[in-house]
């Protein structure tokens, strides 16, 4: 009973139903799409798969796993320094923008839900993936699973973004989505591997588009 229920969890915890305005944010594909740097199905599952293994499994991914390891040992000062790190490494004001407005918005749903330890992420930045590993720690969620449900949610968001920006249709959508998953676990398994000095982004053009997304004449998104 208690691993199915961690698994309803788990599946909680990744819904788009979840209400933390993830469905706000492209992360800078808005601008991509709009200067033609992604326009078919193929060129939109390089971007997000590029951005899956150069940027979510070399600096989301491993910081979660080392926030669940802190909040699995109620070591506050690990889960303050990686929350801080993660939200320094954000190079553009909408990212920022964004980690704070998710972490902060997860932070109340788990109060809600009756996860005391999220109170106190209310009155400070709090990132995204600081209370994502909360609730996994919270809902007996393996730090494996917890990372694979992290890489989804966000996979998934960006394959919804793409499909209201650019000329894509739904069986598209899950095409990409498809080849995304086969790489979730070998992602997951890097991000394992990688010591702390080697934490890191490496996608300057989303950088780029992420900044110029700030002015970006006509948007539907925030970032």
């Amino acid at each position: 009973m208690t691993a199915t229920l961690a698994t309803l969890r788990l599946l909680q915890l990744a819904s788009p139903a979840m209400p933390v305005g993830a469905y706000n944010f492209s992360q800078g594909l808005e601008y991509a799409g709009e200067r033609g740097w992604v326009g078919d199905e193929p060129a939109t599952g390089d971007w997000i798969l590029g951005l899956a293994r150069e940027s979510l499994g070399t600096l989301d991914l491993p910081i979660l796993l080392r926030l669940h390891a802190a909040w699995s040992a109620e070591d506050m000062a690990g889960v303050t320094q990686w929350n801080q790190r993660l939200l320094a490494s954000r190079e553009t004001a909408e990212l920022r923008a964004e980690e704070r407005h998710m972490g902060q918005a997860l932070a109340k749903v788990l109060l809600a839900l009756r996860r005391e330890a999220a109170r106190r992420w209310l009155q400070q930045d709090a990132c995204y993936a600081t209370l994502f590993a909360l609730a996994a720690v919270a809902g007996h969620i393996s730090a494996v699973h917890c990372c694979q449900a992290y890489l989804w949610a966000w996979s998934e968001n960006q394959v919804l973004a793409s499909l209201k920006i650019l000329p894509l249709g739904q069986t598209a959508g899950q095409r990409i989505l498809d080849r995304l998953l086969v790489e979730i676990p070998a992602l997951c398994d890097h991000a394992a591997s990688l010591d702390d000095e080697d934490i890191g982004v490496s996608t300057p053009r989303q950088s780029m588009a992420s900044a110029w997304h700030e002015t970006q004449y006509s948007r539907l998104f925030r970032s």
